[in-house]
């Protein structure tokens, strides 16, 4: 079944065409984003102040929650006749039916003039690009399959880093036996969506992950390799404690921070927490691609600017996206957020520890895997996410009856 926000696109979408919005002030751009932990926002001033020296006037609407909370809000507004200037989405196929509709701007002169084809890699710019237009401005590399741990708690568990599943699972009895949570877990369902495509990666490998989410393949789901990494997602709720369910993710990531858990899968926006605490990458935290197969699952965030109106509007667009595509503010913003900037000709000698780990792993082709949503659409995505947090609510859903709700939900969200 389709989402509402498809049918009310259909239904409204002239009149946000018609209506548009005005902007006095021929600098100043309306923001719309989902970053509001320490870490996020922390990040996000350095495009606003990059904005501001440029000229601009930063005005930040910030939506706390998640993309899932957030996204709606911000399509009602654009499909109603008040969009802000820009808006973030995702990396991926979540822009198409605003795309579809005609309610987004493409950005063709900026990314030729600014050179963004040569700066980007291929994937990212195929992901921002719709019928050989450009039509969102892509920010950030975001590791989608981290696993992140504090060093001193394992360290006094004598635990060390784990390069296998079974591995990981010692280190959490361990961690069980001297009173520590072993996984930190967040159990809002996009959060369990992201540990079980990194556990899809580590454990089945490039090749079923492509399967199941590029080619929607029902066989591969069946097979005995992704019952495997069914049946290891299952067991982590053993090492879970039971405050997970709708934990927020930075609350996940506060307990490895303190010490109250062990590990947590993320991605690696969760590092902009532990710098935050001033914790250093490599001596008081740790990371991991893996265990088992080391992957990057390349996901990351864009902004959409909808068509406006008025002139003064689209000026603000044009100097937002310059700013948010230059050299500078990617580094200062990528920095603080825990990801890797976006463009692939900046200066990374000042990257920490664990993102020199992404960028050696992404010096492989072959290891640099999009993230599910850009391979599926956002109703399969989301339709699987509903089913992934189904069985993580579920103990007694058998891995066998995961496997055939996937399926079937891959089917109805076709």
């Amino acid at each position: 079944m389709k989402r509402v926000a498809r049918a009310l696109l259909g239904a409204v979408a002239m009149v946000g065409l018609a209506v548009g919005v005005a902007q006095a002030d021929p600098q100043k751009a309306e923001v719309f984003h989902w970053w509001t932990s320490g870490g996020e926002a922390a990040a996000v001033q350095e495009f606003a102040k990059a904005f501001d020296a440029a000229g601009g006037q930063w005005v930040d609407t910030a939506i706390g929650g998640s993309g899932s909370t957030a996204r709606p809000i911000g399509i009602n507004r654009i499909i109603g006749g008040d969009p802000p200037a820009a808006m973030q989405f995702n990396t991926g196929k979540q822009i198409d039916e605003l795309v579809a509709q005609g309610l987004i701007r493409n950005l063709d002169d900026i990314a030729e003039k600014e050179g963004w084809k040569a700066a980007l890699p291929p994937a990212f710019y195929d992901a921002v690009t719709r019928d050989g237009h450009v039509i969102a401005v892509p920010i950030n590399n975001h590791g989608q399959n981290w696993v992140w741990y504090n060093k001193a708690v394992l360290d006094k568990a004598g635990v060390a880093e784990p390069t296998t599943w079974d591995e990981f699972f010692a280190a959490g009895d361990k961690l069980k036996a001297a009173g520590i949570i072993p996984v930190a877990v967040g159990g809002q369902p996009w959060q369990l969506n992201l540990m079980l495509n990194a556990i899809l990666l580590s454990e089945g490998g490039k090749d079923l992950y492509l399967k199941v989410y590029r080619d929607l393949d029902p066989e591969a789901v069946k097979s005995p390799e992704f019952k495997k990494v069914a049946e290891i997602f299952g067991k982590i709720r053993d090492y879970s404690d039971p405050g997970n369910p709708n934990r927020d993710w930075n609350v996940a990531t506060g307990m490895v921070i303190s010490g109250k858990a062990g590990f947590q899968f993320m991605g690696d926006w969760a590092k902009g927490e532990f710098v935050l605490a001033n914790q250093v990458a490599g001596k008081d935290f740790g990371c991991i691609l893996g265990p088992g197969q080391k992957n990057f699952i390349m996901g990351g965030d864009v902004f959409i600017f909808p068509k406006l109106k008025d002139e003064a509007g689209t000026k603000a667009q044009d100097l937002l996206a310059t700013v948010m595509m230059s050299k500078d503010a990617q580094v200062a913003f990528n920095a603080k957020k825990g990801s890797v900037p976006v463009r692939l000709d900046v200066d990374n000698s000042a990257l920490d520890a664990c993102a020199k780990i992404g960028v050696e792993v992404l010096q492989d082709p072959d290891k640099q895997i999009p993230a599910a949503d850009i391979l599926a659409s956002a109703d399969v995505v989301q339709s699987l996410t509903d089913v992934v947090a189904e069985y993580w609510a579920n103990p007694s859903m058998s891995a066998d009856d995961f496997v055939a709700k996937w399926n079937t939900a891959v089917e109805q969200a076709k």
